[in-house]
């Protein structure tokens, strides 16, 4: 599968000039962050892609777009491959205001509130990211699928930092890492 990492968002501009939290909740695409998305969906429309996931937070929906629109593909959302809760930005948009937003998803199977109340744990998003890669091992179609996700997952999922609009390989059927470094990329 394919692991796209979501494009600058309005934190990740503020965050990486001052590396103090903003307090911005659920942030937007910037306009680089915009740029990146096209040209990930640009680069990954070569690729035989049958399948979007994305995380809720409105980054990952806002980078999934372009893939989406270009490939006349669904976007599936996802809780599971959201960020690991740390930040301000990691507070998300209840399920009616994404639906508003993005009415042709499915936000059905999606909770009200879908991220976590207060910081999560390494220990977790591991088991979180586990979980993930064990129900994509048993889909036949990973080899197919895009998953728009954000740092700490990927990291968590493949022991890999990615940077904004960047993407690589996972085979869900190798081992994920035992351990992260948080303070990687």
């Amino acid at each position: 599968m394919i692991l796209l990492r979501h494009g600058q968002s309005e934190f990740n501009l503020h965050f990486s000039a001052t590396r103090r939290d903003p307090g911005i909740e659920d942030p937007r695409l910037t306009p680089l962050g915009h740029e990146q998305a096209e040209a990930a969906a640009e680069a990954l429309a070569g690729e035989d892609i049958r399948r979007i996931l994305a995380s809720p937070y409105t980054r990952a929906l806002q980078t999934a777009a372009p893939l989406a629109r270009r490939l006349n593909l669904p976007v599936h959302v996802q809780p599971l491959v959201r960020e690991r809760f740390a930040f301000a930005c990691d507070i998300g948009s209840p399920t009616h205001a994404l639906r508003a937003e993005w009415p042709d998803h499915d936000f059905d199977h999606v909770d009200t509130v879908w991220w976590p109340q207060e910081e999560e744990p390494t220990d977790a998003i591991l088991a979180r990211a586990r979980q993930f890669r064990g129900e994509m091992r048993d889909r036949p179609d990973w080899p197919h699928t895009v998953v728009v996700s954000h740092w700490g997952f990927i990291l968590s999922l493949t022991g890999r930092s990615v940077m904004n609009g960047q993407w690589i390989r996972c085979d869900p059927t190798e081992e994920g890492p035992e351990a992260v470094n948080w303070h990687h990329g």
